[in-house]
């Protein structure tokens, strides 16, 4: 698109379907890898991949032509393909329908990076449920918590 500019800094959260602890160390830094390739090959510009145990978090400069939710669909749809195919979980491996999209500033992106490559630190000390309610209420967005991830204490 010819005289189209933005800069549209996206950070989405999505967990692995019933919040199995799956995302092992084995091949962690691996998926972190092939998912932002996938962002890279989709035409998002990726500017930090990371996660835990049950969850990921991927934060990317969203192209004009690209919806949020198209983005989302082949990066989850890409990613747990590669890991059933590659048969790195016992099972069928699948994320949780859903995700949460959260939008920055240029200014905040160093802030945010910092925020995801610290994972393991966070969640040493704080649950990803906790986690994603704090970033829905930083936010402001409204949630009817009965379709929020399943979360599992």
């Amino acid at each position: 698109m010819a005289n189209t500019y933005s800069q549209l800094n996206i950070h989405c959260v999505f967990a692995v379907k019933g919040r199995e602890n799956v995302i092992t160390k084995n091949f962690r830094d691996d998926l972190h890898r092939y998912m932002f390739g996938i962002l890279k090959n989709d035409g998002s510009f990726p500017l930090a991949v990371n996660g835990w145990l049950d969850h990921v978090h991927v934060f990317f400069e969203l192209p004009v032509s690209m919806p949020i939710s198209d983005q989302m669909r082949m990066l989850k749809a890409s990613s747990s393909k590669w890991i059933n195919d590659n048969k790195l979980v016992s099972g069928k491996f699948s994320w949780q329908e859903g995700y949460g999209a959260f939008s920055y500033s240029r200014s905040q992106r160093d802030n945010v990076i910092q925020y995801i490559m610290k994972q393991e630190e966070h969640h040493s000390k704080l649950s990803f449920k906790t986690e994603y309610l704090e970033l829905l209420k930083r936010f402001e967005i409204n949630y009817d918590e009965k379709y929020v991830f399943e979360f599992y204490e």
